[in-house]
């Protein structure tokens, strides 16, 4: 599987399941994992985005250990994601513009438990690696992804 065969099943299956499950590690090296609501962004392959409050305990994590793993699958369980990558926090007006844009009609929970829409940041991850897996077929594959400095893939 090549590199746009890869982003189409992410597109595919984030349009499909609105929800995935982020992996990151605290100070300690233990693992906490969350419920988010991420999204990619038309025209930013290499990238998957969610947004938290800045004082949500996520955004601690990332400052000693920006290494996280998302996983993701379609609704039917027929396809499974999982995507690798490094996670930085972004407090910039017109990346938050862009993911509410991509996802604010999911985040429904977020709200219930965020109130202040004015404490919103982005994190932004940047993908290193996909792992593709088909259940019911054994179908699996993997891309790497080689980025420059710029997160160019």
């Amino acid at each position: 599987m090549d590199k746009r065969t890869m982003f189409a099943a992410l597109d595919r299956i984030l349009d499909n399941s609105k929800a995935a499950v982020l992996a990151s590690v605290d100070k300690e090296g233990r693992p906490h994992v969350r419920w988010m609501t991420p999204a990619a962004i038309r025209g930013r392959d290499g990238f998957l985005y969610s947004v938290t409050a800045p004082g949500f305990e996520k955004t601690g994590h990332l400052e000693t250990e920006p290494h996280v793993e998302w996983l993701l699958q379609s609704k039917s369980l027929d396809e499974i994601l999982t995507v690798r990558g490094t996670m930085q926090v972004l407090d910039n007006p017109r990346t938050k513009a862009e993911v509410l844009e991509a996802i604010g009609r999911n985040l429904e929970v977020f709200w219930r438990v965020n109130r202040d829409q004015a404490e919103l940041v982005v994190l932004e991850t940047i993908i290193e690696e996909i792992l593709y897996f088909k259940p019911l077929t054994g179908e699996h594959a993997k891309v790497s992804l080689a980025q420059d400095a710029r997160g160019v893939v």
